[in-house]
C-alpha cells in the first residue's frame, strides 16, 4: 500500500499549538482511524449525529497557557490576556478561558451575558463594538463592565450616562494605528480606512473634549492591525505607535494605565502555513512596549492583549458524512457533504482554504482522487475544498476537517432552515456536549403567523 505525505505525520507543537494544523491530542489508533481526546470520531458520530463540531480542551488550554507563561516571561509589568469571544462564544468557552486567568471582549449583549453566565468577573470583561446600542452600553455600565470607546456616538451617550448616575466612568478609546498588514481586506481592522475606531489625526482633539467632561475618565487605550497575521514586524511598531499616544494623552492630563494591542496572530490552516509561535508574537509586543516606556521614562502600563483565533481554531475540528457523488467527466468529481455553508461560512466568503481527511483512512493511504466537497446548500458556492486528494470513499463515510473552532459556529446561520450541530468537548477519552444540536422544530419556535392570516384560514 502507498502512503502519501501527510499533515498528520508533522510532529506536534505542545506549546504554540496555533502552528499545529491538528489538535495536539489528535491520534490515530490500531485500526487506521483517527480519535481526538481520546475518544473515537466514529463513536462521537454515532452517539452524537452529523455534522457535529468537536472541541479539544487540551489544546484549548495549551493555547491560554502559552499566553499567560510568555507574558509572565516577556513583560514585566501586569498584564492580563483576554478572549476574544467573537472567534467562539459559549458559557463553556466563557468559563474555560476565565479558568485560565483570561478575562474576555464582547461586542453585544448576547456576548457579555454568555461571559457572565460563563463566571467571567465583570471587572476581566472589556465591551467593543463600532455602533453599540444605548440599551447594551447601559447594561455594560451597570454591571461594572469597561466599555471601549468607538466612536463620538459612544462618547456622547456615556458621558450623558455618567452624568445621570453621578459618578465616575472609567474608559478606554480605540482607534486606529494606520499600519497595513498582508492579510483580506474584509478582516483588515488597523488600516486609516476602517469602520472601528478614531483616526489617529483626530486624537489630540478627542483627548481635549474628554479633559472637559466630569465623570468620564479615559484610562486607557485600544488599537488592533487585523486577523491571521503572520507577521511580527507590525506588532513591534504597533508598541511604538500606542506608547507615543500615551504621550500625547499626558499632554491633555489623562493618565493612561492600560494598553490593549488586540490580537490578530495567525493559525496554521494549511501545510502552506507557517505562523509565528505564541511566544514569538507576544515577546515582540512586549519588547516594543517595554523599549517605548523606557525612552519615555514612562511607568509600563498594564499590556492587555485579545487572541481569539489563536486561542480556539486549531482546537476544533467539523465532522461530516458523505452523501452524494457526482462525476463530471473531463472535469471533476463532486461529493457532496451533509454540511456546509451554513455550518461553515469562511470559504464562500473569505476563500478560506482548510486542510481535511477521511476518518477511516487519515494518512490517504491508496489516495489517488481528487474531490470538491459540496456543501448541501441550495448554492454554487457553496464548496468547502475545490480540489483535495482523498483516498477511495463511498456514501457514508466521515470526513474531518481541521482549524475549525474560530469563525465556524460563531459565524453560522439556518440558510435553507438547516439546524446548527451540536458542539461536544472531548478530554481523556470523554465527551460531553456544549451546544445541543437545534432541530427544525428549533427554527419555527419565533415564526408568528399574523392574526388576520389565521382568521383567512
Amino acid at each position: 500500500m502507498e502512503e502519501k505525505k501527510s499533515f498528520l505525520k508533522e510532529k506536534i507543537d505542545h506549546k504554540s499549538p496555533n502552528k499545529n494544523i491538528v489538535p495536539i491530542t489528535t491520534s490515530i489508533g490500531s485500526d487506521g482511524k483517527l480519535s481526538i481526546g481520546g475518544c473515537s470520531i466514529e463513536e462521537l458520530v454515532k452517539k452524537y449525529d452529523s455534522p457535529l463540531y468537536i472541541l479539544d480542551e487540551i489544546t484549548l488550554r495549551n493555547s491560554c497557557k502559552a499566553y499567560k507563561k510568555a507574558l509572565k516571561e516577556y513583560y514585566p509589568g501586569e498584564s492580563l490576556p483576554i478572549y476574544a469571544s467573537k472567534a467562539n462564544s459559549s458559557v463553556l468557552m466563557s468559563n474555560l478561558v476565565s479558568s485560565e486567568g483570561f478575562g474576555l471582549d464582547a461586542v453585544s449583549e448576547g456576548e457579555l451575558l454568555t461571559a457572565l453566565k460563563g463566571g467571567v468577573p465583570n471587572e476581566k470583561i472589556v465591551f467593543h463594538g463600532n455602533n453599540k446600542s444605548t440599551k447594551e452600553i447601559e447594561f455594560a455600565v451597570r454591571n461594572n463592565i469597561k466599555v471601549i470607546v468607538d466612536n463620538d456616538y459612544d462618547l456622547e451617550r456615556l458621558e450623558v450616562l455618567s452624568n445621570s448616575l453621578n459618578r465616575d466612568l472609567e474608559i478606554m478609546i480605540r482607534f486606529t494605528p494606520g499600519i497595513e498588514c498582508h492579510t483580506h481586506e474584509y478582516i483588515r481592522t488597523g488600516s486609516f480606512d476602517s469602520k472601528f475606531g478614531f483616526g489617529i489625526e483626530y486624537l489630540n482633539t478627542l483627548f481635549d473634549k474628554i479633559s472637559n467632561f466630569k465623570y468620564l475618565k479615559l484610562k486607557g487605550l485600544h488599537a488592533h492591525i487585523g486577523s491571521q497575521i503572520f507577521e511580527l514586524e507590525p506588532h513591534k511598531d504597533l508598541g511604538e505607535i500606542m506608547v507615543n499616544v500615551i504621550l500625547d494623552a499626558k499632554k491633555f492630563g489623562h493618565d493612561i494605565k492600560k494598553l490593549n494591542v488586540g490580537g490578530g496572530l495567525g493559525i496554521k490552516y494549511t501545510e502552506n502555513d507557517d505562523p509565528p509561535s505564541i511566544e514569538e508574537w507576544v515577546k515582540t509586543i512586549s519588547a516594543s512596549v517595554v523599549k517605548a516606556c523606557k525612552k519615555h521614562n514612562l511607568d509600563l502600563p498594564t499590556l492587555m492583549c485579545e487572541p481569539g483565533r489563536s486561542i480556539v481554531s486549531t482546537a476544533g475540528i467539523t465532522v461530516y458524512k458523505i452523501g452524494a457523488f457526482k462525476k463530471i467527466p473531463g472535469i471533476r468529481t463532486y461529493l457532496s457533504v451533509d454540511g456546509g455553508m451554513s455550518d461553515n461560512p469562511r470559504p464562500i466568503t473569505y476563500q478560506s482554504n482548510y486542510s481535511a481527511c477521511l476518518v477511516s483512512n487519515p494518512l490517504n493511504i491508496n489516495s489517488k482522487n481528487k474531490y470538491t466537497i459540496a456543501g448541501k446548500h441550495c448554492e454554487s458556492g457553496d464548496v468547502l475544498f475545490k480540489e483535495i486528494e482523498l483516498a477511495d470513499c463511498k456514501t457514508g463515510d466521515l470526513i474531518c476537517v481541521f482549524g475549525t473552532g474560530a469563525y465556524n459556529n460563531s459565524m453560522s446561520s439556518n440558510y435553507n432552515r438547516i439546524p446548527r450541530p451540536a458542539t461536544v468537548l472531548v478530554s481523556d477519552g470523554e465527551s460531553e456536549v456544549i451546544q445541543m444540536r437545534e432541530s427544525p422544530l428549533d427554527l419555527l419556535k419565533y415564526d408568528v403567523l399574523p392574526n388576520r392570516f389565521i382568521k383567512q384560514n
